[in-house]
């Protein structure tokens, strides 16, 4: 019975996973003569529940041979831009905070996670990327505010 639960729950976890990035492109910041080149990292993603947004974020990726067989530790250092694409529908209530995207950022340690926020006073999602280590410390941040505005169809 606890393994079953266990299993559900670990199944449950996986699915329940925010949206998934979509790679733009990498640009080389240090060419390494052996094992993959240290580079910054583009994604896309739309916000799942928050139609007509999209975020690109750029994070930086460790090269070497540990990058090249995805066991290094990429440093916190990123960056994110959210806006409006289309018009913005939002079918559902929204909690005054929610994880919008997370990706692992090394092999057991470190994730970055985008959360939204809504601030219902100025009509505005602000989106906050942060870096989350299991072990204490103070994590990287940036941020992003789309003002919900009309969107022109012409």
């Amino acid at each position: 019975m606890k393994k079953s639960l266990v299993f559900s729950s670990l199944i449950f976890a996986i699915l329940a996973q925010p949206t998934q990035a979509e790679d733009i492109g990498c640009i080389t910041t240090t060419w390494k003569l052996i094992g993959s080149n240290h580079k910054i990292c583009v994604q896309a993603f739309d916000d799942p529940k928050v139609q007509g947004v999209s975020c690109h974020i750029s994070q930086a990726k460790t090269g070497g041979i540990a990058g090249a067989f995805g066991v290094a530790e990429d440093p916190s250092q990123f960056s994110i831009a959210c806006r409006q694409v289309g018009p913005i529908i939002i079918n559902e209530k929204l909690p005054q905070e929610e994880t919008a995207f997370a990706e692992g950022t090394s092999l057991f340690f470190k994730e970055t996670k985008v959360s939204r926020m809504f601030d219902e006073k100025r009509n505005t999602l602000i989106y906050v990327a942060i870096s989350r280590k299991l072990i204490e410390g103070a994590p990287a941040n940036s941020i992003s505010t789309v003002p919900i505005m009309p969107w022109n169809t012409k």
